[in-house]
């Protein structure tokens, strides 16, 4: 070959690179995607930190309207939102979907099962996870895009919660579905209400206690500035918030833009579950020295709240869909330990 036809040769690739690449840019994917959480916390600005990443890994190809405080619908809203299209995405969590069908329960928050976020985000991505909550997402539509785990939850109470009994006819702030059955079955009144109006609740008494997040979090929504008891470490509840799409709006955008959203959910999860790490010890450390009880429950009362979370799985099992997540839930509890035969 001459030198002026490799030259040729070679410009002419070139210029078909510069085109491919154009076009691949020419590929904007535009998402509306909504959050429960406020943006001044932990939760909410690791939220914005992902936004952030697959708009910057995508070259802008990826351009998202970001919701946060779920201000276009409520939090157990935003699912069907997105699958009927006045939303594209759900940044919420499974957990308030088990009125549609009760196996959301088990993408939701297990209850009384993985001790660790690294346990439960290995279920979802080595477990058989994965496949096991595909089919219940694309029943309605929605494709599962990954989950972030942030770690056990913490209580805010107005008295001390330090072991089953002082469960006994404690108001407090309930997500929907399986937390209600364990809870009333321990003594509790749980008050199922929306994410955002617990701040509200608490302040006006309707309510002694919240199930809300994390400590962090909860320090974050300002609760301890109402009520000075809290347990930690958490031990009730860890649920998985996922991000979920509408499956028709994910399965049209390009597959480089699919993977970097699964992706970067995958590394949104490692962040999360380490920032609370050190965010949930900081917020402690500062809630004692402001006067905060904080109560750490004794390995017998652990046990009896497990016992009765674990006694509660069966009743929640009561679909196909929910009937296979939770053998692959205890399946891998048994590999892990968690579990007794």
């Amino acid at each position: 070959m001459t030198f002026l036809k490799k030259a040729a040769s070679v410009a002419a690739v070139a210029a078909l690179a510069a085109t491919t690449a154009l076009t691949a840019s020419a590929e904007t994917t535009k998402l509306r995607i909504q959050t429960h959480y406020a943006p001044e916390t932990v939760s909410g600005k690791l939220a914005a930190q992902y936004i952030d990443d697959i708009q910057t890994m995508s070259g802008g190809g990826i351009e998202v309207e970001m919701f946060y405080s779920s201000s276009v619908v409520k939090s157990v809203e935003t699912f069907d939102a997105a699958a009927t299209g006045i939303l594209d995405c759900d940044m919420t969590g499974g957990g308030y979907q088990t009125g549609k069908n009760s196996a959301f329960q088990f993408v939701g928050d297990i209850m009384g099962g993985y001790e660790t976020p690294y346990q439960q985000l290995s279920w979802l991505y080595f477990g058989g996870g994965r496949e096991a909550a595909a089919p219940l997402y694309n029943k309605y539509g929605m494709e599962l895009i990954g989950w972030w785990v942030y770690g056990q939850e913490s209580f805010a109470s107005s008295k001390p919660i330090e072991k089953v009994a002082d469960f006994k006819d404690w108001k407090f702030r309930s997500p929907p579905g399986m937390e209600t059955k364990i809870f009333e079955k321990l003594g509790a009144s749980p008050i199922v209400m929306d994410f955002t109006e617990i701040f509200t609740a608490l302040e006006t008494g309707i309510i002694d206690g919240a199930d809300a997040s994390g400590l962090a979090n909860n320090v974050g929504l300002g609760l301890y500035d109402i009520v000075k008891y809290a347990n930690f470490p958490g031990f009730h509840s860890m649920p998985s918030d996922h991000l979920a799409c509408n499956k028709a709006v994910f399965d049209a955008m390009p597959e480089a833009h699919q993977t970097i959203m699964k992706v970067a959910m995958e590394a949104l999860a490692l962040r999360t579950a380490l920032t609370f790490e050190k965010k949930n010890a900081e917020a402690a450390a500062q809630l004692r020295e402001d006067g905060v009880t904080l109560s750490q429950w004794a390995p017998e009362e652990l046990q009896k709240f497990r016992d009765a979370a674990q006694a509660t799985w069966p009743e929640f099992a009561d679909t196909p869909e929910a009937k296979a997540l939770v053998d692959a839930h205890l399946s891998y509890l048994k590999q892990l330990g968690l579990v007794s035969e």
